[in-house]
């Protein structure tokens, strides 16, 4: 089986491994990994893996097979992705026998509307070139690449979570928490998913703090949970940013990063050493997440 071959004999344990903690990270730029990656960046403990969505030639790492999650995580040319420390501050504090597994499909300067299963096809029809130029990486369909590459990770773990960030292209949209509904419930479904087991984490845009370009668009964000009982929002107040105050710089992309795991270690019943910004985590606990 090609997904055991691409695994260290020394890290893999059997397929349908209840302690690899699986986790679907979707979105837009800061997702895809904006920020360069530097030194500092490039060791990564052997638990925490990567599924390649794409195939990454110049890194020898081919579609549907599980690496070490040394950046980049998303695509061959993309940077740092808070995926990148959301992995390692889990791991900091998960126990030993725990691995940690991502899969990154995401694509600079989308709107939520490329993830919509049933009508991506126009909205990509209508999209800008160097748009439809990433999606042509996925087939022209990321939604049903990040399907497949799940169903895949699901015979090797157990999908904990979902990982987004994305909005700054949907400013101002007040529609945006019901199409951000529409799609964890897609893929809730497609995926033979409990809610209730498999909360969704969304960050922040750059915040009004750091004179976000888009910060107004963290109001809407923050109605999330109201539409979907378990969204849990992941603050972004006082992440460096880059000049362009769009996007997260590396080490603001590290803070945001450890700030979902230490959410998503709140809901397992365990405790992280970082804050996650927004004072005690509220929603669900459940220590069976284990």
């Amino acid at each position: 089986m090609a997904l055991i071959n691409a695994l260290p004999a020394t890290t893999y344990a059997q397929a349908r491994d209840t302690g690899f903690h699986i986790y679907l990270c979707l979105g837009q730029s800061n997702m895809e990994g904006n920020a360069r990656f530097e030194p500092q960046d490039t060791t990564v403990d052997s638990r925490f893996q990567v599924m390649a969505a794409v195939d990454f030639p110049a890194l020898n790492r081919t579609m549907g097979n599980w690496y070490t999650a040394k950046p980049p995580l998303c695509r061959s040319r993309t940077g740092l992705t808070p995926a990148d420390y959301f992995g390692r501050e889990m791991l900091a504090h998960l126990p030993a026998h725990n691995r940690v597994g991502v899969i990154n499909v995401a694509v600079g300067g989308c709107k939520i509307e490329l993830f919509d299963k049933d009508n991506y096809s126009s909205y990509v029809a209508a999209a800008p070139d160097w748009l439809k130029n990433t999606a042509r990486e996925y087939e022209g369909n990321p939604y049903a690449r990040l399907v497949a590459m799940a169903k895949l990770a699901q015979q090797d773990g157990v999908i904990k979570g979902i990982l987004l960030h994305q909005g700054e292209s949907n400013t101002n949209d007040s529609t945006w928490p019901a199409k951000v509904n529409m799609v964890y419930e897609n893929l809730l479904h497609d995926l033979g998913l409990n809610a209730a087991q498999v909360p969704l984490l969304a960050g922040e845009v750059v915040h009004k703090e750091q004179n976000g370009v888009c910060a107004g668009m963290n109001g809407i964000i923050a109605t999330l949970p109201q539409v979907i009982p378990t969204a849990h929002v992941i603050s972004s107040k006082g992440c460096a940013v880059a000049g362009d105050r769009l996007h997260f710089s590396a080490e603001g992309t590290r803070t945001l990063g450890a700030r979902y795991a230490a959410t998503m270690l709140s809901l397992l019943g365990y405790t992280s050493t970082h804050t996650t910004a927004t004072g005690p985590v509220t929603g669900y606990t459940n220590p069976a997440h284990r």
